[in-house]
């Protein structure tokens, strides 16, 4: 089974709330044959929940992440993740160089820019698809895209009003359904009935 790793720094805001969302559009999408989805941080406190604040902005979205307990990057097998979303370009660096999954690190808007300029998938494209879409991405990369390095990281929310987390929620449920349509296509719209 193929496996995605959302990664942040503590690993109780941003990546449990983009794990809790891609892990249910996938899931959506695949049913049973989704990848897995985990996140981690790379500093922070093993076992710590999220904070109220993005338990109460991932639930108006629809995510329920209260059982969420973090898990620090040195802890989990990152190297085996098919796809490391990093939240910030810092947390991209730090599994590139302590993980050694650079061509499969990339930061979540960094990967949907990249994935929107590559040719479309052909549609009924399966999670098996992943790692071929990745190293497209990864080769692009390598080709010189820019994309919007000004505006790769996702926002911090830590210590900000409840506001600042919805605020973080709705953009990565932005971002994250643009990208599973960049990994596997856009679902095509049900056709409409007649009468």
């Amino acid at each position: 089974m193929t496996s995605i790793l959302v990664v942040c720094t503590g690993n109780i805001c941003r990546s449990p709330i983009a794990e809790g969302m891609l892990r249910d559009a996938l899931s959506s999408r695949f049913g049973d044959d989704a990848p897995s989805v985990s996140s981690a941080g790379t500093w922070g406190v093993e076992g710590s929940p999220p904070t109220a604040e993005a338990v109460a902005a991932a639930a108006e979205r629809g995510i329920d992440i209260s059982a969420h307990r973090a898990r620090r990057l040195a802890m989990v097998p990152a190297a085996d993740a098919d796809l490391v979303i990093a939240m910030a370009g810092e947390h991209r660096d730090i599994v590139s160089e302590e993980v050694g999954a650079g061509e499969r690190a990339f930061t979540l808007k960094e990967l949907v820019r990249l994935l929107e300029s590559l040719p479309p998938v052909p549609p009924g494209a399966g999670p098996g698809s992943l790692s071929a879409r990745v190293e497209q991405a990864h080769a692009a990369r390598q080709a010189g895209f820019a994309g919007n390095p000004l505006d790769d990281d996702v926002v911090d929310p830590i210590g900000m009003p409840l506001l600042t987390y919805r605020a973080t929620a709705w953009e990565l449920d932005e971002w994250v359904a643009r990208l599973v349509d960049g990994l596997y296509g856009a679902e095509p719209m049900p056709a409409a009935r007649e009468g």
